[in-house]
């Protein structure tokens, strides 16, 4: 009789309790069409409002904000399996982007002229491995003469086996009979760190042996054993302008040099860049250019510079 009393009091106090109200049936379709269209901020901002507008159905806000985020984190996963599997399965030549680079440059030291200036840049990330190709020629003809012809090209794979250190190698040729050679070839392989990796700032370290044989415009040649030495620091100022000042043999952001150093002679290629975003595809470039040898072939000085302005288009 007792157990009967309690259990018909329970029951008209349920009965008398107000029933948990219900999120509205509009509020629930805003949600569930701003979580419709996968635009993770839209979701957030929609999910505060709710919440604020209609504190007492909270929990069950809660509760489509759980939905989502599992469904966003099964999305995400799926998404990144298939570009892994796409990336693994990819053919030599599949996954390439480039951006070919063209304008006008002035210089001084060697030569006092103005003329044009061309690049070519290859790129293929993976997902241990990158790869970089770049292409670049800076000619000229003045008065029935070539007074410029420097021309570069270098290949560098990249592995990143750890969160922020890669090894890294470098085939490179130049010429530039101004500088008084008329080939000159590298290699090196080495390691190098990511000190920072932000979304404004990037800065990383690299350094290895290097191996160069420099052929002479007046036929002779030399070959030694070199070392090298690479930093790469680019900072995002706003949101169109972008500083590049690297000292990298290849660079992604489009400033690049090369501090190769041995018991005669230390080269430097040195580039301080500043881009400019047109738009989704289009730059803007301004660069100076420093290229130094310790110890040049006679005839020749040590420190040539080169002002380029030109135009970048992305692919």
């Amino acid at each position: 009789m007792r157990t009967a009393t309690l259990f018909l009091s329970a029951a008209l106090m349920l009965a008398a309790a107000p029933a948990q109200a219900e999120l509205p049936e509009g509020a629930r379709a805003m949600i569930e069409a701003a979580m419709a269209t996968g635009d993770e901020a839209k979701v957030a901002t929609v999910l505060d409002l709710a919440r604020s507008t209609w504190p007492d159905d909270a929990a069950e806000i809660d509760v489509l904000s759980e939905q989502w985020n599992t469904a966003l984190a099964a999305r995400k996963a799926e998404e990144a399996e298939a570009k892994t599997k796409a990336i693994r399965s990819a053919g030599l030549f599949d996954r390439w982007r480039g951006e070919g680079e063209l304008g006008a440059f002035q210089s001084s030291g060697n030569t006092d002229s103005v003329g044009v200036a061309a690049s070519l840049k290859l790129e293929r990330k993976g997902i241990d491995w990158n790869h970089l190709i770049r292409l670049r020629a800076d000619f000229q003809r003045q008065n029935g003469a070539t007074s410029r012809e420097q021309f570069l090209a270098a290949y560098e794979p990249r592995w990143q086996f750890a969160e922020n250190v890669f090894a890294y190698g470098l085939a490179q040729y130049e010429r530039d009979r101004i500088q008084g050679f008329s080939g000159r070839y590298s290699v090196s392989g080495g390691l190098g760190y990511r000190v920072l990796n932000t979304d404004d700032v990037q800065f990383s370290v690299k350094a290895g042996p290097a191996y160069r044989v420099t052929e002479f415009v007046d036929g002779t040649s030399a070959s030694r054993l070199a070392g090298l030495v690479g930093l790469d620091f680019d900072w995002q100022i706003i949101d169109r302008l972008k500083l590049t000042q690297d000292v990298n043999a290849l660079a992604e952001t489009g400033g690049e040099a090369t501090i190769i150093f041995d018991s005669s002679n230390t080269s430097i290629n040195l580039v301080t860049g500043l881009d400019f975003q047109v738009s989704d595809r289009l730059r803007s470039r301004l660069s100076y250019q420093i290229d130094y040898d310790s110890n040049p072939p006679a005839g020749a000085v040590s420190t040539d510079t080169l002002t380029r302005a030109t135009l970048i288009y992305g692919f």
